[in-house]
């Protein structure tokens, strides 16, 4: 029989076969990183910490919010620098920074509504400059010798300054949600980057004004505050979408009103008492240059066990991890209790940073739980509202140990810190009975 001779059709190609080191997550992120072409994306880095910054625009918004987010640290102790060097009186600079503390914790939530309402930059920028006009407002009326009234109402101005760490995690929590795992390790970024601003912006801050002139580390603060903003501003590809309203829509409810966001910000309060009562009790208690050192490794302490939080896996139930972070925090919050009764400075200072590492996991935590309680449309609100519950925290346990101080002594008034710790416990375990979603 004759052979035909047809040309046999070729074999077809074998269909690629997926790399074994690419996970679902990556696939799904492929799009936005992937080369140009037929080439499969290369899988995400396994660290999680590389992970969090492989889409585009992360690193971006990520360095102008630090640059934003560092003059939070300055301008206090900068404020009372200028105000104490200028007007000889520490009471004064006292009133006037407490005055700006109480002001943002009014306005603070209405700019954070106003951010959710209409987005991050059409509302943080404009916030923004009215905040460093009153830095600067207030930076004259020292200088040129203005009533003291003034000053009281250019640091209240201030006050219109945005939460920006908030609206950074806010951005995790839109460009990873669907991923609880990026989330959880972008929380525990942004605490050990609010650690690491806290830390760094007083030093910064005194040695401005010491070494340039009083002014010097408001100013520099203002402008870091503008420069930063302007720079996260502009990353509008990460920005958080707003959520439409209907027409005839009644007015959004507050995040105070969502069921378990009370209960939280109370357990925020005791929390923000703890950082007070600490701080003014440490400074009674050294009463000399080595304070700041050693309060500083508490926040050192912090900043190493959020960055070391972060890379573990994240709860699936965050209601039943935040008292076990907050157990954590009150038997740790003992520790300078038992090493002021030594009288050994170097036991306080070691006592302060195993302290300090039972922070950052607690706050990430409870930072997790705001995000998941929260509706998607008020994050900002709903962190901005945990900040100021903290701040309002940390004003009320300083006023309460400086008066502890005066009447027990600082060595006993480290009983406050560790009291307001297992009050933050007792809130916790009280306020959260179901798991949350």
């Amino acid at each position: 029989m004759p052979q035909s001779t047809t040309t046999p059709a070729p074999a077809p190609a074998p269909s690629p076969s997926l790399s074994p080191a690419l996970t679902a997550e990556s696939l799904v992120l492929a799009p936005r990183y992937a080369e140009p072409g037929p080439s499969l994306p290369r899988p995400l880095p396994r660290n999680p910490y590389l992970r969090l910054f492989s889409l585009p625009g992360t690193r971006a918004f990520t360095a102008g919010n630090l640059i934003a987010r560092l003059p939070m640290g300055m301008f206090t102790v900068s404020a009372i620098i200028m105000i104490a060097g200028s007007r000889g009186s520490y009471a004064l600079a006292g009133a006037v920074t407490a005055t700006g503390l109480a002001a943002t914790a009014v306005v603070a939530p209405f700019t954070a509504r106003l951010i959710d309402r209409y987005g991050q930059a059409r509302v943080a920028v404009p916030a923004t400059v009215v905040a460093v006009l009153g830095s600067l407002a207030l930076l004259l009326c020292v200088h040129y010798g203005a009533p003291d009234w003034t000053l009281f109402a250019a640091y209240a101005a201030t006050a219109t300054t945005p939460n920006t760490g908030g609206m950074s995690r806010a951005r995790w929590a839109h460009l990873y949600r669907d991923d609880p795992a990026a989330v959880h390790t972008a929380n525990a970024f942004e605490q050990a980057a609010d650690e690491l601003c806290f830390m760094t912006g007083p030093v910064i801050a005194a040695f401005l004004c010491a070494a340039l002139f009083p002014e010097a580390g408001t100013l520099i603060g203002a402008v870091l505050l503008l420069t930063g903003m302007l720079l996260f501003a502009a990353q509008r590809g990460t920005e958080p979408p707003v959520a439409p309203r209907a027409a005839g829509a009644p007015p959004t409810r507050s995040p105070l009103r969502t069921a378990g966001v009370p209960p939280l910000l109370a357990v925020f309060l005791a929390t923000g008492a703890i950082f007070g009562s600490m701080e003014i009790v440490t400074l009674a208690f050294i009463d000399g240059p080595m304070a700041g050192p050693v309060m500083a490794l508490q926040a050192l302490g912090s900043f190493l066990a959020g960055l070391a939080y972060g890379s573990v896996r994240p709860a699936r139930d965050v209601r039943r991890r935040l008292p076990v972070c907050l157990a954590a925090l009150a038997v740790l919050m003992a520790l300078p209790l038992l090493a002021a009764g030594t009288g050994s400075l170097l036991a306080l200072a070691g006592a302060l940073l195993l302290a300090g590492m039972a922070t950052a996991p607690t706050m990430v935590t409870g930072m997790t739980l705001v995000q998941r309680l929260t509706p998607p449309g008020q994050l900002n609100e709903g962190m901005t509202l945990a900040v100021t519950a903290l701040l309002a925290g940390v004003s009320t346990g300083a006023a309460a140990g400086g008066w502890l101080v005066e009447r027990a002594g600082p060595a006993t008034a480290y009983a406050l810190p560790a009291a307001a710790a297992a009050l933050a416990l007792s809130l916790a375990v009280i306020g959260f009975r179901q798991p949350t979603r």
